[in-house]
């Protein structure tokens, strides 16, 4: 991440949690940026990185762009901040760890008991992807977390390898079985993405590339 990359980035965080605020009064939001931005930049990460964190913050303001869902955009905005924050692929709590650094980290940084605990249930609701029907919040963060699924082929590609290495100390069965499970849960769900924006534009693409890879994890030669 150049210098000019980590100063948009702090920027964009700076008025997500002003905004969040409300002309409230806080702590100066930067020292959190740039805590978590140290945090996406740790060296154990290949997909969840700096890159992951702004792919997920353009989205969000790519649903906003195109008509918007509703719900409290600015929590949605922090959620994605925090829903990787910690991260450590050999550990199966980052998603409630995340949340409860959420919890700490607004609470000290001016925001309300009833806009922490959105934020931290927004991160936990990134590990099924799964939100209620109605819950604007939920389908706007899980749909611009998913949204790389429906990226072009090469990209898909670079995604799926960059999973892996995150995962390189797993030996290869037994990530291509845990990989698999995790494919064939997001193709369970009744869709992938719940606003209408994601559902038209992005599902049919996800779908197609989620289930190549799946096909691919089980036609492994030598296996089977």
């Amino acid at each position: 991440m150049t210098a000019e990359e980590e100063h948009a980035l702090l920027q964009r965080w700076n008025a997500t949690l002003l905004a969040a605020r409300a002309g409230r009064e806080g702590p100066d939001p930067a020292p959190y940026g740039r805590n978590l931005l140290a945090r996406w930049a740790e060296p154990q990460r290949r997909y969840h990185t700096v890159d992951h964190l702004r792919a997920v913050l353009d989205r969000v303001d790519e649903l906003t762009d195109q008509g918007g869902e509703g719900g409290e955009l600015e929590l949605v905005r922090l959620a994605a901040w925090f829903h990787d924050a910690v991260y450590r692929p050999d550990r199966s709590e980052n998603e409630e760890r995340s949340a409860l650094l959420a919890e700490k980290a607004l609470t000290e940084a001016g925001l309300t008991p009833h806009e922490v605990a959105e934020v931290a249930r927004l991160v936990r609701l990134t590990v099924t992807h799964d939100p209620d029907d109605g819950d604007l919040n939920g389908e706007t963060l899980c749909d611009a977390d998913l949204a790389i699924l429906a990226s072009d082929p090469d990209t898909y590609a670079r995604y799926a390898a960059a999973v892996r290495e995150e995962y390189a100390f797993v030996p290869e069965d037994t990530f291509r079985e845990g990989r698999a499970a995790v494919l064939r849960h997001l193709l369970d769900l009744p869709r992938l993405f719940r606003t209408p924006y994601g559902a038209a534009v992005w599902e049919e693409k996800a779908r197609e590339n989620v289930e190549r890879e799946l096909k691919e994890l089980r036609d492994v030669p030598g296996t089977g």
